[in-house]
C-alpha cells in the first residue's frame, strides 16, 4: 500500500495505521445535521490513542472478538478490526454515535457490530463470549463506577482473559482501578501514545486471579 501523505483540507488523518476523521470533515458534518451525540461522541478521544498503543505493544490475538465500552466513534474498535480482524462489537447507550463509528469503518473497509445498551444492562452471555473488553474515557462520572465494576464483576467471573482500559487520570478513574485491584489481577501503567499526538494517560489492564 503506497504511504498516506495528508491532505491538511481532507479532513482525514492517519495514525498507527488507520484512517481516522476531524469533526470538520464533509461527511461528518452531514452527520450532525441527522445525529447529535449527547454522551460525549463527538470525536476519537486521546485516550483512545493511548489506548491504541498500548493494544500495539500488548496486541490481542488475531480474529479476536473484542467489545468496546463506551464506543463513541469506536476508534480503538475500528483500530483492533483493522490490524488483528477483530470481530468488534460497538457498545454505547447513545444511538446517535454508532452513524459515526460506521463512518469511521466504512473509510477502513472493516464492519462493526453496534449494541445501543447501558452498561448496566449487558447481558452476562454477551459478556462471555468476548476474548477482550476495552474501553477509552468511560468512567468520567461517579455514577458510571458501579456499572463498570458490575461488568468487570461479570467478565472475569466467566472467563474473559482481559479488560483494558484507558482515561486521562481522573478520580472515578483511580477509585475503579482500586475497587478492581482488591479483586482481580490488575496493573496501572502511565501510557503515552505518539500518533497523531503525542497524549498521556493512564492504562488499567484487568485479568482475572490466576491468569
Amino acid at each position: 500500500m503506497p504511504e498516506w501523505v495528508e491532505d491538511a483540507d481532507s479532513g482525514i488523518y492517519q495514525a498507527y495505521g488507520t484512517f481516522f476523521l476531524r469533526t470538520q470533515h464533509p461527511f461528518v458534518r452531514r452527520l450532525k445535521r441527522y445525529y447529535s451525540p449527547s454522551a460525549h461522541g463527538t470525536r476519537a478521544w486521546q485516550s483512545s490513542f493511548v489506548l491504541i498503543d498500548y493494544l500495539q505493544h500488548n496486541p490481542p490475538t488475531v480474529a479476536t472478538k473484542l467489545m468496546d465500552l463506551g464506543c463513541g466513534w469506536s476508534a480503538v474498535g475500528v483500530h483492533a478490526a483493522v490490524h488483528w480482524q477483530a470481530k468488534v462489537t460497538g457498545v454505547d447507550i447513545d444511538p446517535n454515535v454508532f452513524p459515526y463509528m460506521h463512518l469511521l469503518a466504512s473509510l477502513n473497509n472493516v464492519k462493526i457490530e453496534e449494541r445501543n445498551v447501558d452498561f448496566a444492562h449487558l447481558e452476562t452471555a454477551e459478556l462471555a463470549t468476548q476474548d477482550i473488553i476495552v474501553g477509552a474515557d468511560i468512567s468520567y462520572w461517579d455514577e458510571l463506577i458501579d456499572p463498570l465494576q458490575l461488568v468487570i464483576e461479570i467478565a472475569m467471573s466467566n472467563g474473559v482473559p482481559r479488560i483494558v482500559l484507558a482515561d486521562p487520570g481522573r478520580p472515578t478513574f483511580y477509585e475503579l482501578a482500586a475497587r478492581c485491584e482488591a479483586k482481580w489481577n490488575t496493573e496501572l501503567r502511565r501510557w503515552y501514545a505518539v500518533e497523531p499526538n503525542r497524549y498521556t494517560g493512564e492504562i488499567l489492564e484487568i485479568q482475572p486471579l490466576g491468569a
